[in-house]
């Protein structure tokens, strides 16, 4: 079954009525994860002074995951985020606004997956920009897979009418294009290599491909044969003389 053939009619965020997204589990599940380990963070800067140490062991880099073997980091960066609150409030309430709806028409289970292909697959990504000279540091923050989540949207409610900073509305469609757009420019005028736009990138071409199923091939094949199948039939009527149709 496609991930994006078919979508539940327009209601609550974005499909004119007022109701608030869902909460669902997977959502709640990486809200409170994201939270805890915020927490911890701010522990340990207040217990140490700084939180350059812990960055630099779960925050993803280059040198962390090249250099130092530390292959637990295209992982672990997702659940970190700057210590300024603004990175985890900012990305959580994405993902509420967005992902709720698409865990509700995917399911907890492979909402879950797509979200951690699209966070983990934009790890490369960071790793290969960060191998640019320059002033480069540890990569935090969940925006990744928040960016794949924007493209999933954009596919799935594609009609779906959205307001771009609760003022401008647009279709889904449109807006998953205009950040594209946004973060591309972003990339190519940022300083120092634009890492975490790069990163927002990144998500959102493995969140893409995923959707296109590229790696998945069993279920590439299935929908493939289907799909042959399908124009091997056609609809008869009770004047059709030719019984050898099927």
């Amino acid at each position: 079954m496609s991930y994006y053939r078919s979508a539940p009619p327009p209601r609550g965020f974005g499909g004119g009525g007022l109701a608030l997204p869902p909460f669902t589990p997977a959502i709640r599940g990486i809200v409170f994860a994201c939270a805890g380990v915020y927490m911890l963070e701010v522990v340990g800067y207040l217990a140490s002074g700084r939180s350059a140490w812990f960055l630099d062991l779960f925050g993803v880099s280059a040198w962390g995951v090249l250099h130092r073997g530390f292959l637990w980091q295209p992982f672990t960066y997702l659940w970190l985020h700057a210590l300024d609150p603004m990175h985890l409030v900012f990305n959580m309430l994405s993902l509420w606004l967005l992902g709720g709806e698409l865990e509700r028409q995917w399911g907890t289970r492979r909402f879950l997956a797509y979200y951690l292909a699209c966070g983990v697959g934009a790890a490369p990504f960071i790793v290969a920009a960060d191998l640019i000279p320059g002033r480069h540091g540890p990569t935090v923050g969940a925006s990744g897979a928040i960016f794949g989540i924007i493209v999933a949207f954009g596919v799935v409610f594609a009609e779906r009418v959205i307001y771009l900073m609760a003022l401008f509305p647009m279709k889904a469609r449109t807006f998953a294009w205009v950040m594209f757009a946004v973060t591309f420019l972003s990339m190519v005028t940022q300083s120092q290599g634009g890492i975490s736009s790069i990163a927002h990138l990144g998500g959102m071409l493995v969140g893409w491909l995923y959707l296109k199923r590229v790696w998945r091939l069993p279920e590439l094949y299935r929908e493939v044969r289907w799909r042959l199948r399908r124009r091997r039939f056609r609809v008869m009527d009770s004047h059709d003389d030719n019984r050898y149709l099927h």
